[in-house]
């Protein structure tokens, strides 16, 4: 059972958790749990649903024992709803290769018919007269129609419905969807907790892996999995290159094609904000590793040429789903790199 699976809040959220659902009397009809990637936002609203399914909650969290419980944790619970992307919907399930029996690849979208689908189950006269729970999730991922259809069930909320909306960045949804919800923020845990934890999971060094996934540690425990080490061969390499007068980063450009460009881009925003932090004295927060490498590129860095390659690269993270011509993009981006972190500070 991976660690997004398992039955029960982790120690960063408990209380949190308990605080919130034991004042169910003044419940809304619609929640927006939002959070930094990697800090268990999925597990919090699903157990969350299961606890205000459960028959005997104890302060009003789960009792993990009786049978709405099990149900919940089975995936078969008739009054749980779970909506999602097809594409996340795959990852869950732990399938690794491609249906082909089918056409085309899962959508990664929230489909209109998703939410129609739900119309038939809002009729329904729930168990034991009890709640109805939809948990959706990422909301980000809501195309125009989707959110429009959803928007609709908000404004007329079914009865003995709660909708768990679950997102990483409230501002890239409708403001009138955010409007209609009532919003529970999830901070990151602390060091202290975040370490703990990923030491049970007997994870090395996780004081680096934790920076580097931004002080989420199911982020932290997830990158660790995928690679050697916190940050990727191509960016120390990429590094030594920028500070040439004539930088050859072929191969680099070639890996970089190969990745989804959300990955590469995000970890030169990392990079870069460290690059910040160096440059007015600060400890670099995501690869401290690469301190040395750092210390070369800050040297006389124009603060104004960091500050516009942090806005340009944000730009280009808003475009990253959309198709681009990935040889284009990745040889664009290694060009303004190189041309902004070699413009000299003014005198």
């Amino acid at each position: 059972m991976s660690h997004s699976e398992f039955f029960g809040y982790y120690p960063w959220q408990r209380q949190i958790a308990q605080n919130w659902l034991q004042h169910r009397e003044r419940f809304a009809h619609a929640w927006l749990i939002h959070g930094a990637p990697g800090i268990g936002k999925v597990t919090f609203a699903r157990q969350s649903a299961q606890s205000l399914l459960c028959w005997q909650p104890q302060h009003g969290l789960a009792c993990q024992q009786c049978d709405a419980c099990r149900w919940c944790q089975q995936g078969n619970h008739p009054d749980l709803r779970l909506i999602r992307p097809e594409a996340v919907a795959v990852l869950e399930a732990g399938s690794t290769e491609a249906d082909t029996t089918k056409k085309t690849a899962p959508s990664k979208e929230i489909r209109v018919e998703q939410l129609r689908q739900l119309q038939s189950w809002f009729t329904t006269a729930t168990h034991r007269g009890g709640w109805r729970v939809a948990v959706l999730y990422p909301a980000e991922r809501l195309n125009t129609v989707s959110a429009n259809a959803l928007l609709k069930m908000l404004e007329e909320p079914p009865e003995h419905t709660v909708f768990l909306l679950v997102a990483e960045a409230p501002d890239r949804l409708l403001p009138t969807i955010v409007s209609r919800c009532r919003r529970l923020p999830l901070p990151l845990p602390s060091s202290n907790e975040a370490l703990a934890w990923l030491d049970e999971q007997g994870l090395s060094d996780s004081t680096s892996w934790l920076a580097a996934a931004g002080g989420g540690p199911l982020a932290a425990f997830a990158l660790a999995q995928q690679q050697d080490r916190p940050y990727p061969d191509w960016l120390s390499a990429l590094l030594q290159q920028l500070l040439q007068t004539a930088p050859r980063y072929e191969g680099i450009a070639e890996q970089l094609e190969k990745l989804p460009a959300s990955q590469w881009l995000h970890i030169l925003h990392c990079m870069v904000m460290d690059l910040h932090l160096l440059s007015v004295h600060l400890p670099a927060r995501y690869y401290p590793d690469l301190y040395q490498a750092y210390l070369k590129q800050v040297a006389e860095l124009s603060p104004l040429a960091l500050s516009q390659l942090h806005k340009w690269l944000l730009e280009q993270i808003r475009w990253q789903e959309h198709p681009l011509n990935a040889k284009l993009l990745v040889h664009h981006t290694l060009d303004r790199l190189h041309r902004s972190l070699n413009t000299k500070a003014a005198a």
